[in-house]
């Protein structure tokens, strides 16, 4: 079947140019490539602290590599101490493995003008990831379905500032546990051409990513080339479990990213410190990194750090804090004195619902990824409750936000143009710039303009209803996905995934567990 789909792939059907030709396509910006300085928090003596701190925490306290035999075997032969299932890993080696692995790679789209850049200057925006409960003003709080996560992947398509389609968008918790991975996979390949992520939740749910891959790029294009970035979450503290692990080495042998991202609420799985914390993060990211070269040396990886603080009354998850900006910060900084992608941040927040609360922390953590160094952004459109929540409303608000980064990371024009001392000269004192010849040679592109929120006077806002920004949001959510259309994909390649997906669920017998 992927022999076949890769044959017609590569004579490139007539069917498939007239649905290109007739395709409406939705306009998306391209990843942000930065011309700002970024904020650097700790200096190079913190910074050899904790490198030093960390390679102490591999060498005498080592990390454990769970249920995984041929792990164990890997490290033996690099020159590790095993004990059981903890390896202790020597002063430098880890490090040293690091280094085969890029400091920058491309993730190919299906739409080749959707390929995003991860890692140097640049920052990818990926929507949230994981969660079993969705929202919305119609349904409130519920558990998520199939039909929410195609809404989710038909917003991302739709959102212009969205470099990224995702992964697990939500939970769609009326498929199968053990079949979703096929469904979630399929609605990425066929209602969006944006980049998307694999399953990590089975080794054998990464091979049928994979496998599915080699459907939609052809089996050499694949092997060739990186088309999945996928998450990798360390089992934190210092644990590596079989199963992220058994995904990592599917991926990495098929030379497709991984994002290897310890998984810390501050206080419970780190120290409270933020030295401790990144001490810890810097120690597992090496370790999983290091892991990934010694599957398959130069496969593409990123430096990942996902970290929040913890409420020390009720426990619960904090986001949007000065010390998880810290983190970000510092992270940051030892990412790239490893010369590697970094991912943290998003539209973070424990808020219930998209209100100020949602607001003021989601903007902390954006803020802290742009000036932090941040390569790819998981989780920055519709986080709700701490992670639990995906909100369409909270995604349509958060995707538009994203356009004030893109704003942002151009920097300040000192351009003849961006000078404006024509301007200045033609109003003189006591003027008005309104219409001179500067202003109406700009205006269209000199100020970022949001498309969610409410710039109306007063009477005209309260003429209309007095709507809040989630009853505006709820308004544009509906208004896209009326007016989105499927982007064109080649019917050979569309027979092709259908197929294997029928062909993959029929295998087996369900499991809800």
């Amino acid at each position: 079947m992927v022999e076949a789909a890769t044959r017609r792939r590569g004579r490139g059907g007539g069917a498939a140019r007239r649905a290109e030709r007739t395709a409406v396509s939705t306009e998306t910006a391209k990843y942000i490539e930065r011309n700002v300085p970024l904020y650097e928090v700790l200096n190079d003596e913190a910074l050899e602290i904790i490198e030093a701190n960390a390679e102490t925490v591999l060498a005498e306290i080592g990390v454990s590599f769970v249920e995984n035999p041929k792990a164990l075997e890997r490290w033996r032969a690099a020159g590790a101490e095993v004990d059981g299932e903890r390896v202790r890993i020597p002063r430098g080696l880890a490090r040293k493995l690091c280094q085969t692995a890029p400091s920058r790679y491309t993730q190919h789209a299906r739409n080749s003008e959707r390929n995003v850049e991860i890692g140097g200057n640049t920052l990818v925006c990926a929507p949230i990831y994981g969660p079993p409960f969705v929202r919305d003003m119609e349904g409130g709080r519920r558990y998520a379905t199939l039909d929410d996560f195609q809404r989710f992947v038909k917003l991302g398509y739709m959102s212009k500032w969205l470099h990224h389609s995702g992964g697990t968008v939500c939970e769609p918790t009326d498929i199968p546990v053990n079949k979703r991975h096929l469904d979630m996979l399929h609605a990425h390949m066929t209602l969006s051409d944006k980049p998307f992520m694999g399953s990590v939740t089975d080794p054998d749910r990464a091979q049928d990513s994979v496998e599915m891959c080699e459907i939609l790029f052809g089996k050499e294009f694949v092997q060739d080339n990186t088309v999945m970035t996928s998450l990798i979450n360390v089992n934190s503290p210092l644990t590596f479990d079989e199963v992220m692990m058994g995904a990592l080495e599917v991926y990495a042998s098929n030379n497709q990213a991984c994002i290897i991202s310890p998984f810390i609420v501050g206080g419970a799985m780190a120290p409270v410190s933020v030295m401790g914390t990144l001490t810890q993060v810097l120690a597992e990211v090496m370790a999983g990194i290091a892991y990934s070269q010694l599957v398959r040396p130069g496969a593409p990886v990123v430096f990942g750090a996902f970290v929040s603080s913890i409420d020390m009354n009720s426990g619960a998850p904090t986001f949007g804090t000065p010390e998880a900006s810290q983190i970000i910060y510092g992270a940051g900084q030892l990412a790239r004195r490893m010369g590697l992608p970094f991912r943290s941040g998003g539209s973070l927040c424990g808020s219930k619902l998209p209100d100020a609360q949602a607001a003021y922390e989601t903007a902390n953590t954006m803020n802290a990824v742009m000036l932090g160094g941040v390569n790819f952004m998981l989780h920055s459109c519709g986080w709700l409750e701490g992670g639990l929540v995906a909100g369409f409303e909270k995604f349509v608000m958060d995707a538009d936000q994203l356009g004030a980064l893109h704003k942002f990371a151009q920097g300040v024009p000192t351009d003849t143009n961006g000078q404006a001392m024509d301007a200045i000269r033609e109003v003189g004192p006591g003027g008005h710039y309104l219409g001179c010849a500067h202003t109406q040679a700009n205006f269209k592109n000199a100020f970022w303009r949001s498309e969610v929120l409410d710039y109306k006077p007063f009477e005209t806002w309260s003429e209309e209803g007095e709507r809040d920004t989630m009853v505006l949001a709820n308004l544009k959510m509906h208004k896209m996905l009326e007016t989105y259309q499927q982007p064109a994909l080649d019917p050979g390649i569309a027979e092709a995934l259908a197929g294997y997906v029928a062909q993959k669920k029929a295998a087996s017998p369900d499991a809800f567990t």
